[in-house]
């Protein structure tokens, strides 16, 4: 039997929780934000830009992007443990910088928390390098709100 490869697609609202599974499964969640209020803000702005891979219709790996204009990001990038390793995370990223590069984003950044060796030694593996730049945040909307 021939194995497909995963076909990288749109984020359909039927992916939700299978999505929010993936998440976990990388440990990508943190209690101050909720996956779900997440995904529902990503299908108001660019929605075309939030992408899956499916294996067989099940979610293997998932992944959002944005532009402003300015700079383009990649966040929630996740392929199951599983399937980590494969070319999978390759493919998503090779289609986001696609994507963004026809809307005409001249750069494209992403964080990486400090420590997860793994993950900053894929994204060099892909040409990206540390900026040397701090990052700020401020929560403007807090989660936990009703």
């Amino acid at each position: 039997m021939v194995r497909m490869e995963p076909v990288i697609r749109p984020f359909r609202p039927a992916d939700t929780e299978a999505v929010v599974a993936l998440w976990e499964s990388c440990g990508l969640v943190r209690p101050w934000n909720d996956p779900r209020r997440d995904i529902a803000r990503k299908a108001t702005v660019q929605p075309e830009l939030f992408l899956v891979a499916t294996d067989q219709e099940a979610v293997v790996a998932a992944g959002m992007a944005g532009f402003d204009g300015h700079r383009g990001w990649v966040n929630y990038l996740a392929v199951s443990p599983e399937r980590q390793g494969g070319g999978l995370g390759r493919r998503l990223m090779r289609e986001f910088e696609r994507l963004l590069t026809d809307l005409g984003c001249p750069k494209l950044n992403l964080q990486v928390r400090a420590g997860n060796e793994q993950v900053i030694a894929f994204y060099e593996s892909l040409g990206y390098a540390d900026d040397h730049t701090v990052s700020f945040g401020k929560r403007l909307i807090h989660d936990d709100a009703p």
